[in-house]
């Protein structure tokens, strides 16, 4: 059974940093490709950024890009979002994703997990 758990949400001031860690079991982790996305208050979820298990493969969202890193610790089984820069539009709900291939589409992926809030005062 694939298990996702988030952690690191918090309501910080804009242009503070938060870092989310995913951490799943060893199989879920050297088996899959990981991500994030995320949900804001009354609008669709949307990707946010995914690593592929094992070549490196990264992608981001474009509001994202130059802010935020993802990374997976392979020691850890865990994946990590490092966010900086933080803006009031990052606003929303977590998730963290997994599943055999890499993808933007919310739809391609078949485990998540229960999700974290991360809030962005101005």
């Amino acid at each position: 059974q694939v298990q996702l758990v988030e952690s690191g949400g918090g309501s910080v001031q804009a242009g503070d940093s938060l870092r989310l860690s995913c951490a799943a079991s060893e199989r879920t982790f050297r088996t899959y490709a990981m991500g994030w996305f995320r949900q804001a208050p009354g609008k669709e979820r949307e990707f946010v950024a995914v690593i592929s298990r094992s070549d490196g493969t990264i992608y981001y969202t474009d509001s994202v890009k130059g802010r935020f890193t993802i990374s997976r610790d392979s020691a850890k089984d865990t994946v990590y979002l490092q966010m900086n820069s933080l803006k009031t539009d990052d606003t929303g709900v977590y998730y963290c994703v997994a599943d055999r291939f890499v993808s933007k589409v919310r739809g391609a992926y078949g485990y998540w997990g229960q999700g974290t809030q991360v809030t962005v005062s101005s």
